[in-house]
């Protein structure tokens, strides 16, 4: 190594910025994040670093003799090579430690890129030959780390004197292994902070980490793509001990869960046997009961056509905690595919989510009654029943020239797009097989439309 990477205490210690633009401000934003003292010299100051100074959480002073004594970090991006070499060099009489932005030979010390969880932080450098190189880093430690990750490590911060006081010296790494590895990590990761700070208050009375029990994830997978999946849905997959994944789930999303987590298929293919909701509930509490960590893994949104409700209910019947994690939904995933929004301000101000196949022996929902003037109707599983939903909208007196748009398998490599009108939709849907979107437009000037034809 060139550089030797180490962190410095800043609480109260000065930092200098030499210059006044956007670059002083970049480096200003990174002090922000400590409790330095900020010192702005420049002749003026851009917009934000004035607003800095007003506020009383920076100071501006003029480049003068002596403007560096006792600094703990000097930062120089005045913009002007002449300008940042004369600075270098008063700051460098008085024993600073220099950073020039853009002028690697006359630094001192180089800044990382930084992944901060405050107080956990990880600084990601390259010795300044690499920095691109180093952000890609920095992009795959950020999804690594949950964003709550540095609560934890607080609470563990404020609570270790009590865990010194009440936990053997010879159990504390496995009991701190449990704290960052078990219940209270997950607790904290969802955003329970309260039920994090019990369980583990819980364990320190007790003297011991609490057993660990089973915990079911209902996780969104997403339209399809592997990179619209969300950081926490990536997060539950990577944990998992066990994943229950339905048919539509894209094998590449699979690929991104743990190399030992076990894989059932609970789908339906077409002409095979499939799972019945009730042994899909029975096999995923059955799991959690073992104490494994349980993902069931669908397409697009739980909570949007994804029979969550049972799920939901046998978990919780069976007292085994559990989590809906949302996922992209098919009708977002539709509008981007068409490369439109799913409302228009003066035409469409609302978004209508329906279904377009109901449980044997239901009536077909009213969609005529759901197509009001200025709304889109997005219709899921409804490829079958195009020729229903023409004829009823029809049989309504909405006009059969209504635009209606259709994307099957969209984000993923059998994406499908289709534009028509609803006179056509029938045959439009032709060699479109599900998963599919059909949205249905009524724009607010249908309403003058229907009161003429009226």
């Amino acid at each position: 190594m060139k550089t030797f990477p180490m962190f410095l205490q800043m609480a109260g210690r000065r930092v200098v910025i030499v210059g006044g633009g956007e670059q002083a401000a970049q480096k200003a934003r990174l002090m922000l994040k400590t409790e330095a003292e900020l010192v702005l010299v420049a002749p003026e100051l851009e917009d934000e670093l004035a607003a800095l100074v007003r506020a009383g959480r920076a100071v501006q002073q003029p480049l003068v003799p002596g403007i560096f004594r006792d600094a703990a970090l000097v930062f120089i991006a005045t913009g002007c090579p002449a300008l940042d070499n004369c600075a270098h060099a008063l700051a460098k009489a008085e024993g600073a430690l220099v950073n020039v932005v853009d002028q690697p030979q006359l630094c001192d010390a180089i800044t990382p890129s930084i992944v901060d969880r405050d107080p956990v932080v990880v600084a990601i450098g390259t010795e300044g030959t690499a920095p691109v190189l180093a952000r890609q880093i920095k992009s795959q430690v950020e999804v690594m780390l949950e964003p709550r990750l540095g609560e934890l490590a607080a609470l563990a911060g404020r609570l270790r004197d009590a865990v010194a006081a009440r936990i053997p010296k010879s159990e504390r790494r496995p009991f701190w292994d449990w704290v960052f590895g078990g219940t209270p990590r997950q607790e904290m990761a969802r955003g329970a902070h309260r039920a994090a700070a019990e369980s583990l208050k819980r364990a320190i009375a007790e003297g011991r980490p609490e057993a660990e029990i089973g915990r079911i994830a209902l996780v969104g997978a997403g339209p399809g793509a592997a990179d619209l999946l969300t950081l926490r849905a990536l997060r539950c997959l990577q944990e998992a001990d066990v994943i229950f994944y339905d048919r539509l789930v894209d094998p590449a999303v699979l690929e991104l869960a743990r190399r030992d987590a076990e894989r059932v298929f609970v789908g339906k293919e077409v002409g095979a046997h499939s799972w019945p909701q009730e042994r899909i509930n029975s096999v995923i509490v059955s799991a959690a009961r073992q104490g494994r960590r349980v993902v069931r893994l669908k397409s697009g949104d739980p909570s949007i056509f994804g029979r969550a409700t049972e799920e939901l209910e046998a978990a919780r019947v069976a007292g085994i905690p559990v989590e809906i994690v949302p996922g992209v939904t098919a009708a977002s995933a539709a509008g981007a595919a068409l490369g439109r929004a799913l409302t228009e301000r003066g035409e469409t101000d609302r978004l209508v989510i329906a279904t377009g196949t109901c449980r044997p022996g239901d009536s077909a929902p009213d969609w005529a009654a759901m197509l009001q003037p200025g709304t889109t109707l997005a219709l899921y599983m409804a490829v079958q029943k195009a020729p229903d939903i023409r004829a009823q909208l029809l049989q309504a007196g909405l006009p059969d020239t209504l635009e209606v748009e259709i994307a099957g398998a969209a984000t993923t490599g059998h994406e499908q797009l289709c534009r028509t009108m609803l006179r056509d939709l029938p045959q439009a849907m032709a060699g479109i097989g599900n998963p599919a979107i059909i949205l249905i437009r009524a724009p607010k000037s249908l309403a003058r439309t229907l009161r003429a034809v009226g």
